[in-house]
Protein backbone atom coordinates (compact mmCIF):
# COMPACT_ATOMS: atom_id res chain seq x y z
CA UNK A 1 0.00 0.00 0.00
CA UNK A 2 1.34 3.59 -0.86
CA UNK A 3 0.71 6.36 1.10
CA UNK A 4 -0.68 9.61 -0.85
CA UNK A 5 -0.98 12.76 1.27
CA UNK A 6 -2.17 14.61 -1.87
CA UNK A 7 -5.04 11.73 -2.53
CA UNK A 8 -6.43 12.35 1.03
CA UNK A 9 -5.82 16.05 1.01
CA UNK A 10 -8.48 15.91 -2.18
CA UNK A 11 -10.59 13.10 -0.92
CA UNK A 12 -11.37 14.05 2.52
CA UNK A 13 -10.79 17.81 3.25
CA UNK A 14 -11.17 20.68 0.53
CA UNK A 15 -11.13 20.53 -3.50
CA UNK A 16 -10.75 24.56 -3.29
CA UNK A 17 -7.90 26.01 -1.76
CA UNK A 18 -7.95 26.77 1.65
CA UNK A 19 -7.54 30.70 3.05
CA UNK A 20 -4.18 30.95 5.47
CA UNK A 21 -6.90 32.22 8.11
CA UNK A 22 -9.27 29.14 7.89
CA UNK A 23 -5.89 27.31 8.87
CA UNK A 24 -5.00 28.83 11.18
CA UNK A 25 -8.73 28.53 12.69
CA UNK A 26 -8.59 25.03 12.21
CA UNK A 27 -8.09 23.77 15.62
CA UNK A 28 -10.40 26.43 17.05
CA UNK A 29 -13.07 25.32 14.97
CA UNK A 30 -12.76 21.67 15.96
CA UNK A 31 -12.61 22.70 19.22
CA UNK A 32 -15.93 24.49 19.18
CA UNK A 33 -17.68 21.46 17.21
CA UNK A 34 -16.40 19.34 20.23
CA UNK A 35 -17.43 21.63 22.60
CA UNK A 36 -20.89 21.56 21.29
CA UNK A 37 -20.68 17.74 21.31
CA UNK A 38 -20.24 17.58 24.62
CA UNK A 39 -23.03 19.78 25.26
CA UNK A 40 -25.40 17.72 23.42
CA UNK A 41 -23.61 14.65 25.53
CA UNK A 42 -25.13 16.35 29.16
CA UNK A 43 -27.89 17.42 26.90
CA UNK A 44 -29.08 13.53 26.50
CA UNK A 45 -27.95 12.93 29.92
CA UNK A 46 -30.28 15.23 31.33
CA UNK A 47 -33.13 14.37 29.33
CA UNK A 48 -32.83 10.75 30.63
CA UNK A 49 -32.81 12.02 34.50
CA UNK A 50 -35.58 14.45 33.33
CA UNK A 51 -37.48 10.96 31.99
CA UNK A 52 -36.22 8.97 34.97
CA UNK A 53 -38.02 11.50 37.55
CA UNK A 54 -41.27 12.02 35.52
CA UNK A 55 -40.19 15.55 35.52
CA UNK A 56 -40.91 16.29 31.71
CA UNK A 57 -44.52 17.22 31.78
CA UNK A 58 -44.22 19.42 34.42
CA UNK A 59 -44.00 22.59 31.82
CA UNK A 60 -47.03 22.51 29.99
CA UNK A 61 -46.35 25.01 27.27
CA UNK A 62 -43.92 25.62 24.87
CA UNK A 63 -42.26 29.32 24.93
CA UNK A 64 -39.06 29.34 23.21
CA UNK A 65 -38.00 32.78 24.14
CA UNK A 66 -39.76 33.31 27.13
CA UNK A 67 -39.92 30.15 28.95
CA UNK A 68 -36.42 30.96 29.57
CA UNK A 69 -37.39 32.79 32.72
CA UNK A 70 -38.36 30.41 35.59
CA UNK A 71 -41.40 31.44 37.60
CA UNK A 72 -39.73 34.42 40.57
CA UNK A 73 -42.96 34.67 42.84
CA UNK A 74 -44.91 33.10 44.71
CA UNK A 75 -47.84 34.17 42.31
CA UNK A 76 -46.00 32.93 39.36
CA UNK A 77 -45.22 29.72 40.66
CA UNK A 78 -49.31 29.23 41.66
CA UNK A 79 -49.81 29.96 37.98
CA UNK A 80 -47.75 27.14 36.82
CA UNK A 81 -48.26 24.34 39.23
CA UNK A 82 -52.03 25.11 38.60
CA UNK A 83 -51.76 24.69 34.75
CA UNK A 84 -49.56 21.28 35.28
CA UNK A 85 -52.54 20.55 37.73
CA UNK A 86 -54.90 20.64 34.88
CA UNK A 87 -52.75 17.83 32.85
CA UNK A 88 -54.12 13.77 33.23
CA UNK A 89 -50.50 13.00 34.78
CA UNK A 90 -51.52 15.62 37.74
CA UNK A 91 -55.20 13.59 38.19
CA UNK A 92 -53.81 10.43 37.83
CA UNK A 93 -50.58 10.33 39.12
CA UNK A 94 -49.39 13.14 41.54
CA UNK A 95 -52.82 14.48 42.64
CA UNK A 96 -52.47 16.00 45.89
CA UNK A 97 -48.68 17.09 45.69
CA UNK A 98 -47.30 19.96 47.10
CA UNK A 99 -46.02 23.50 45.81
CA UNK A 100 -42.51 22.41 47.09
CA UNK A 101 -42.81 18.77 45.39
CA UNK A 102 -43.99 20.35 41.90
CA UNK A 103 -40.40 22.46 42.10
CA UNK A 104 -38.84 19.66 42.03
CA UNK A 105 -39.95 18.37 38.70
CA UNK A 106 -40.28 21.23 37.37
CA UNK A 107 -36.90 22.71 38.11
CA UNK A 108 -35.60 19.37 35.96
CA UNK A 109 -37.78 19.66 33.01
CA UNK A 110 -36.79 23.74 33.04
CA UNK A 111 -32.48 23.42 33.09
CA UNK A 112 -33.64 20.45 29.92
CA UNK A 113 -34.47 23.00 28.21
CA UNK A 114 -32.29 25.77 29.55
CA UNK A 115 -29.53 23.63 27.98
CA UNK A 116 -30.91 23.18 24.78
CA UNK A 117 -31.29 27.04 24.90
CA UNK A 118 -27.69 27.27 25.45
CA UNK A 119 -26.61 24.74 23.25
CA UNK A 120 -28.02 26.45 20.42
CA UNK A 121 -26.11 29.98 21.32
CA UNK A 122 -23.27 28.04 22.09
CA UNK A 123 -23.48 27.00 18.24
CA UNK A 124 -24.65 29.80 16.44
CA UNK A 125 -23.06 32.65 17.65
CA UNK A 126 -19.46 31.22 17.16
CA UNK A 127 -20.62 30.06 14.08
CA UNK A 128 -21.85 33.72 12.97
CA UNK A 129 -18.14 34.51 13.63
CA UNK A 130 -16.13 32.50 12.27
CA UNK A 131 -18.52 32.60 8.84
CA UNK A 132 -18.29 36.60 8.70
CA UNK A 133 -14.52 36.91 9.61
CA UNK A 134 -13.82 34.08 6.88
CA UNK A 135 -12.10 31.27 9.27
CA UNK A 136 -14.06 28.73 7.94
CA UNK A 137 -13.91 27.60 4.90
CA UNK A 138 -16.66 26.78 2.13
CA UNK A 139 -17.18 23.45 2.18
CA UNK A 140 -17.70 23.25 5.59
CA UNK A 141 -20.36 25.89 5.77
CA UNK A 142 -23.13 23.19 4.37
CA UNK A 143 -22.92 21.02 6.99
CA UNK A 144 -22.82 23.65 9.40
CA UNK A 145 -26.05 24.80 8.38
CA UNK A 146 -27.39 21.39 8.42
CA UNK A 147 -26.55 20.77 11.92
CA UNK A 148 -28.09 24.45 12.83
CA UNK A 149 -31.68 23.07 11.20
CA UNK A 150 -30.91 19.82 12.85
CA UNK A 151 -30.81 21.55 16.14
CA UNK A 152 -34.17 23.51 15.33
CA UNK A 153 -35.74 20.31 14.50
CA UNK A 154 -34.64 18.86 17.57
CA UNK A 155 -36.39 21.61 20.09
CA UNK A 156 -39.73 21.14 17.94
CA UNK A 157 -39.31 17.37 18.49
CA UNK A 158 -38.99 18.16 22.16
CA UNK A 159 -42.38 19.64 21.83
CA UNK A 160 -44.39 17.68 20.14
CA UNK A 161 -43.20 14.68 22.36
CA UNK A 162 -44.26 16.65 25.66
CA UNK A 163 -47.43 17.90 23.46
CA UNK A 164 -48.23 13.99 23.76
CA UNK A 165 -48.74 13.40 27.11
CA UNK A 166 -50.53 16.73 27.69
CA UNK A 167 -54.02 15.77 26.82
CA UNK A 168 -55.36 11.70 27.00
CA UNK A 169 -51.94 10.24 28.71
CA UNK A 170 -49.92 10.06 31.59
CA UNK A 171 -47.11 9.87 30.28
CA UNK A 172 -44.91 10.85 26.38
CA UNK A 173 -45.77 8.49 23.31
CA UNK A 174 -42.85 6.26 23.29
CA UNK A 175 -42.63 6.60 19.93
CA UNK A 176 -41.98 10.49 20.00
CA UNK A 177 -39.42 9.84 23.15
CA UNK A 178 -37.65 7.37 20.81
CA UNK A 179 -37.52 9.95 18.18
CA UNK A 180 -36.42 12.58 20.01
CA UNK A 181 -33.68 10.90 21.32
CA UNK A 182 -32.32 8.67 18.39
CA UNK A 183 -32.55 12.82 16.55
CA UNK A 184 -30.16 14.20 19.82
CA UNK A 185 -27.78 11.10 18.43
CA UNK A 186 -27.61 12.14 15.33
CA UNK A 187 -26.97 15.40 15.94
CA UNK A 188 -24.37 13.74 18.41
CA UNK A 189 -22.79 11.75 15.87
CA UNK A 190 -22.79 14.49 13.26
CA UNK A 191 -21.14 17.18 15.07
CA UNK A 192 -17.98 14.28 15.83
CA UNK A 193 -18.46 13.56 12.26
CA UNK A 194 -17.52 17.00 11.61
CA UNK A 195 -15.59 17.87 13.73
CA UNK A 196 -12.96 14.38 13.36
CA UNK A 197 -13.00 14.73 9.54
CA UNK A 198 -11.91 18.66 9.85
CA UNK A 199 -8.18 18.19 10.60
CA UNK A 200 -4.88 17.83 8.76
CA UNK A 201 -3.71 14.90 6.77
CA UNK A 202 -0.84 14.41 9.25
CA UNK A 203 -3.21 14.67 12.23
CA UNK A 204 -5.03 11.22 11.28
CA UNK A 205 -4.46 8.03 13.68
CA UNK A 206 -2.57 5.44 11.04
CA UNK A 207 -4.33 2.30 9.99
CA UNK A 208 -2.62 0.86 6.91
CA UNK A 209 -5.29 -1.70 7.23
CA UNK A 210 -8.56 0.34 7.40
CA UNK A 211 -9.99 -0.42 4.48
CA UNK A 212 -10.17 -4.36 5.53
CA UNK A 213 -12.06 -2.92 8.91
CA UNK A 214 -14.71 0.31 7.41
CA UNK A 215 -17.43 -2.17 6.78
CA UNK A 216 -17.69 -4.12 10.15
CA UNK A 217 -17.33 -0.78 12.26
CA UNK A 218 -20.19 1.13 9.75
CA UNK A 219 -21.91 -1.77 10.90
CA UNK A 220 -21.37 -2.22 14.38
CA UNK A 221 -22.24 1.91 14.58
CA UNK A 222 -25.32 1.26 13.38
CA UNK A 223 -26.09 -1.45 15.64
CA UNK A 224 -25.61 0.87 18.83
CA UNK A 225 -27.60 3.46 17.60
CA UNK A 226 -30.18 0.96 17.06
CA UNK A 227 -29.75 -0.70 20.45
CA UNK A 228 -30.51 3.21 21.47
CA UNK A 229 -33.65 3.12 19.87
CA UNK A 230 -34.55 0.32 21.65
CA UNK A 231 -33.57 1.89 25.05
CA UNK A 232 -35.54 4.72 24.25
CA UNK A 233 -38.70 2.47 23.82
CA UNK A 234 -37.94 0.54 27.43
CA UNK A 235 -37.49 4.00 28.68
CA UNK A 236 -41.01 5.01 27.25
CA UNK A 237 -42.93 2.18 28.34
CA UNK A 238 -41.06 1.30 31.76
CA UNK A 239 -40.27 -1.96 30.12
CA UNK A 240 -37.06 -1.92 32.53
CA UNK A 241 -39.21 -2.64 35.52
CA UNK A 242 -40.64 -5.90 34.91
CA UNK A 243 -38.61 -9.43 34.68
CA UNK A 244 -35.94 -7.48 36.82
CA UNK A 245 -33.60 -10.92 36.88
CA UNK A 246 -30.47 -11.81 34.20
CA UNK A 247 -29.86 -14.06 31.79
CA UNK A 248 -33.51 -15.33 31.94
CA UNK A 249 -36.94 -13.90 31.81
CA UNK A 250 -39.19 -15.23 34.49
CA UNK A 251 -36.92 -18.75 34.57
CA UNK A 252 -36.65 -18.62 30.13
CA UNK A 253 -34.26 -16.97 27.71
CA UNK A 254 -37.41 -16.62 25.46
CA UNK A 255 -40.23 -16.05 27.25
CA UNK A 256 -43.49 -17.22 25.92
CA UNK A 257 -44.93 -13.69 26.10
CA UNK A 258 -43.39 -12.29 23.81
CA UNK A 259 -44.71 -10.96 20.27
CA UNK A 260 -48.46 -11.34 21.93
CA UNK A 261 -49.58 -8.30 20.96
CA UNK A 262 -52.65 -7.97 18.22
CA UNK A 263 -51.43 -6.89 15.37
CA UNK A 264 -47.83 -8.79 15.95
CA UNK A 265 -46.46 -5.76 13.94
CA UNK A 266 -46.98 -3.56 17.03
CA UNK A 267 -45.79 -5.95 19.96
CA UNK A 268 -41.97 -4.41 19.46
CA UNK A 269 -43.19 -0.92 20.10
CA UNK A 270 -45.80 -1.61 22.68
CA UNK A 271 -45.85 -5.02 24.86
CA UNK A 272 -43.20 -4.68 27.30
CA UNK A 273 -41.77 -7.98 27.34
CA UNK A 274 -40.79 -8.18 23.43
CA UNK A 275 -39.74 -4.23 23.93
CA UNK A 276 -37.39 -5.93 26.91
CA UNK A 277 -36.10 -8.81 25.27
CA UNK A 278 -35.69 -6.87 22.12
CA UNK A 279 -33.19 -4.37 23.87
CA UNK A 280 -31.39 -7.81 25.39
CA UNK A 281 -30.84 -9.27 22.07
CA UNK A 282 -29.57 -6.33 20.82
CA UNK A 283 -27.22 -5.75 23.20
CA UNK A 284 -25.58 -9.69 22.88
CA UNK A 285 -25.56 -8.48 19.14
CA UNK A 286 -23.28 -5.25 19.40
CA UNK A 287 -21.14 -7.42 21.88
CA UNK A 288 -20.43 -10.30 19.29
CA UNK A 289 -19.88 -7.36 16.46
CA UNK A 290 -17.84 -5.55 18.79
CA UNK A 291 -15.84 -8.57 19.95
CA UNK A 292 -15.54 -9.53 16.15
CA UNK A 293 -14.42 -6.31 15.35
CA UNK A 294 -11.49 -5.97 18.57
CA UNK A 295 -10.84 -10.03 17.58
CA UNK A 296 -10.18 -8.79 13.81
CA UNK A 297 -7.86 -5.44 14.38
CA UNK A 298 -6.23 -7.19 17.47
CA UNK A 299 -4.50 -9.92 15.10
CA UNK A 300 -3.91 -7.54 11.91
CA UNK A 301 -0.37 -6.47 11.98
CA UNK A 302 -1.30 -3.60 9.78
CA UNK A 303 -3.85 -2.30 12.12
CA UNK A 304 -1.55 0.38 13.58
CA UNK A 305 -3.60 3.38 15.42
CA UNK A 306 -6.71 1.55 15.18
CA UNK A 307 -5.84 -1.04 18.10
CA UNK A 308 -5.95 1.31 20.16
CA UNK A 309 -9.19 2.33 19.30
CA UNK A 310 -10.81 -0.98 19.39
CA UNK A 311 -9.61 -1.30 23.54
CA UNK A 312 -10.69 1.63 24.08
CA UNK A 313 -14.79 0.38 22.57
CA UNK A 314 -14.26 -3.00 23.59
CA UNK A 315 -13.82 -1.83 27.49
CA UNK A 316 -16.54 0.73 27.02
CA UNK A 317 -18.89 -1.77 25.89
CA UNK A 318 -18.25 -4.26 28.21
CA UNK A 319 -18.81 -1.52 30.84
CA UNK A 320 -21.99 -0.90 29.50
CA UNK A 321 -23.14 -4.39 29.56
CA UNK A 322 -22.55 -4.72 33.44
CA UNK A 323 -24.06 -1.02 33.94
CA UNK A 324 -27.20 -2.32 32.07
CA UNK A 325 -27.25 -5.55 33.75
CA UNK A 326 -27.15 -3.70 37.24
CA UNK A 327 -29.55 -1.25 36.11
CA UNK A 328 -32.33 -4.16 35.51
CA UNK A 329 -31.23 -6.00 38.36
CA UNK A 330 -32.22 -2.66 40.79
CA UNK A 331 -35.07 -2.02 39.28
CA UNK A 332 -34.15 0.70 37.06
CA UNK A 333 -32.65 2.88 40.10
CA UNK A 334 -32.03 6.74 38.61
CA UNK A 335 -28.37 6.95 39.39
CA UNK A 336 -27.61 3.43 37.41
CA UNK A 337 -30.25 4.08 34.95
CA UNK A 338 -28.89 7.60 34.28
CA UNK A 339 -24.75 6.25 34.12
CA UNK A 340 -26.40 3.95 31.36
CA UNK A 341 -27.68 6.30 29.40
CA UNK A 342 -24.42 8.11 29.13
CA UNK A 343 -22.54 5.18 28.73
CA UNK A 344 -24.68 4.36 25.54
CA UNK A 345 -23.46 7.71 23.87
CA UNK A 346 -19.82 7.15 25.06
CA UNK A 347 -19.85 3.98 22.94
CA UNK A 348 -21.56 5.41 20.08
CA UNK A 349 -19.05 8.65 20.17
CA UNK A 350 -16.53 6.21 20.12
CA UNK A 351 -17.80 4.05 17.58
CA UNK A 352 -18.21 7.10 15.28
CA UNK A 353 -14.53 8.22 15.78
CA UNK A 354 -13.02 5.23 15.02
CA UNK A 355 -15.50 4.99 12.02
CA UNK A 356 -14.72 8.31 10.78
CA UNK A 357 -10.94 7.31 11.37
CA UNK A 358 -11.19 4.37 9.39
CA UNK A 359 -12.70 5.87 6.07
CA UNK A 360 -10.38 8.80 6.39
CA UNK A 361 -7.33 6.07 6.63
CA UNK A 362 -9.10 3.91 4.00
CA UNK A 363 -9.15 7.04 1.69
CA UNK A 364 -5.24 7.53 2.03
CA UNK A 365 -3.97 3.93 1.61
Amino acid sequence: MVRNEAALERAIYYVEPVSDKAERSRHLVRFWLYTVAFLVFLMVVVGGITRLTDSGLSITEWKPIHGAIPPLSLSEWQEEFQKYQQIPEYERVNKGMSLEEFKAIFWWEWGHRQLGRFIGVVFFLPMLYFWLSKRIADQLKPRLILLLGLGALQGAVGWWMVASGLVDRVDVSQYRLATHLILASVIFVALLWVARGYRRADRIPECVSADRHVWLMAVLTVAILFQIFLGALVAGTHSGLIYNSWPLMEGSFIPDQIYDTSPIWLSPFEDHTTIQFNHRMMAYLVALLCLLFWYRMLRDPYAGAGKRGANILGALVLLQIVVGIATLLWSVPIVLASIHQAGAMLVLGTATILLRDLMDNARRY
